[in-house]
């Protein structure tokens, strides 16, 4: 019987087992010690030498801590790409501000720059206040117009954070998505292009704001010879045995992104003559994305086997290798969800054990964020019910895609 195909896998394949028994050897367990340091320098060797890391316990906690590092507080309001995961705008209500979502454009499927500056002058308009930052995502790795977005945060000085979770290796003019902004964030969870098992990094200017996150990120102690906390911190640094795993990726990290891109060819081949399916590609040489996880469209009329029974079972446990507890589904239905043939190709694959997955839900859909102010132009929440993700990372081989490209023709209707 075939193995379970996956989405994205770590694949622990470089210097991982060498640091973590260093780790072990000296005793350095706690979050700080010198895996820490090394991996910190290693990021930022890659990511823009110009520039300073912050390890953390995820991606999140960077999330988090680039809000507090750019001033948000309570009652301020944060701009936020709608089209992206949860993680992207949580904080911000951590925070006591407010997330107002900005829609997509349709070729990268990140934030659109005309809506984002209508949305930052109606705002000003409406509150007499600009947004105190921008928060946008290089969505499945793949590069936004981020010059054009850098243009206007300029105009209105409003500080960029760039959500460069998924995205890490990414390219824009050749430059790496995550170092343009005034904070970058990244993530080593599990399923990402490198893993620490879980974990993140907050990119920073330069020292003096590295050692102020750094600060919050160690609870936000005071320099007494006893606990004194005169601001609220977090404990969010990673751990030394973490680092360690990060050292041990990093030495495959080019490894892990010509793989991606190798898997990104296969499938954007098998496609490229099947009517009613798209692949997402690089729209221009200027992107050039990482490919953490592969997509394609299906169009409406796109028949496939089952669709008309897509919903009529509800979903046990969470799809898409989420981890941990979900509540169980209140309904078959929600207000906005996938149309019916992409729900029986998700179907039709997981019965060939290939793990796949819609595309994120926009934010303003979600329920959570029913009365958030959002600026929309219908094309995230078009692509997220024509969207599916597919098995994209280091476990997955030429024989794997092959087998998912064989599945998904088969489960269309001729």
């Amino acid at each position: 019987m075939r193995n379970r195909i996956y989405l994205c896998l770590a694949h622990m394949s470089g210097n991982e087992q060498k640091y973590i028994q260093e780790a072990f050897d000296t005793n350095w367990v706690v979050p700080l010690g010198p895996n820490v340091n090394a991996f910190e320098e290693d990021l930022k060797q890659f990511v823009d030498p110009t520039k300073e890391v912050v390890a953390l316990s995820a991606g999140t906690a960077a999330v988090h801590l680039s809000l507090i590092a750019c001033g948000v507080k309570r009652g301020d309001e944060v701009l936020c790409q709608d089209f992206t995961f949860c993680a992207s705008s949580n904080p911000i209500t951590y925070q006591g501000a407010t997330p107002v979502f900005v829609d997509s454009e349709a070729d990268s499927w990140n934030m659109d720059p005309e809506l984002l500056e209508k949305a930052i002058i109606d705002r000003q308009q409406k509150t007499g206040r600009l947004p105190k930052a921008i928060m946008m995502v290089y969505l499945y790795g793949m590069p936004g117009r981020i010059d054009e977005i850098m243009a206007i945060a300029e105009k209105y000085q409003i500080p960029l954070i760039e959500d460069a979770a998924e995205g890490l290796g990414s390219r824009f003019d050749g430059k790496v998505v995550g170092s343009f902004g005034q904070y970058g964030i990244l993530s080593f969870n599990g399923n990402k292009m490198i893993t620490t098992s879980g974990g993140g990094a907050l990119v920073c200017p330069d020292a003096a704001s590295k050692q102020e996150v750094m600060f919050y990120a160690t609870q936000a102690r005071e320099a007494y010879p006893y606990y004194q906390h005169e601001k609220i911190g977090y404990n969010y640094r990673m751990s030394n045995i973490c680092a360690g795993i990060g050292r041990g990726q990093m030495t495959v990290l080019n490894q892990h992104i010509q793989h991606h891109h190798h898997i990104a060819a296969l499938y954007k081949e098998a496609f490229a003559a099947v009517p009613g399916i798209t692949f997402h590609d690089n729209p221009s040489p200027r992107y050039d994305s990482n490919f953490w996880l592969n997509t394609i469209l299906l169009d409406e009329d796109l028949k496939v086997k089952g669709q008309e029974q897509a919903y009529a079972t509800a979903v046990q446990g969470a799809v898409g290798g989420a981890a941990g507890v979900t509540h169980a589904a209140s309904s078959l239905h929600t207000a906005v969800e996938p149309n019916a043939n992409v729900e029986a190709m998700r179907i039709c694959l997981d019965k060939a054990m290939i793990e796949s997955r819609p595309l994120w839900k926009p934010m303003h859909c979600q329920p959570v964020y029913r009365d958030n102010p959002a600026y929309v132009n219908g094309v995230s929440e078009s692509l997220f019910r024509r969207g599916l993700c597919l098995p994209s990372g280091p476990m997955v081989t030429d024989d794997d895609v092959q087998y998912i490209i064989e599945n998904i023709l088969a489960s269309i209707e001729r």
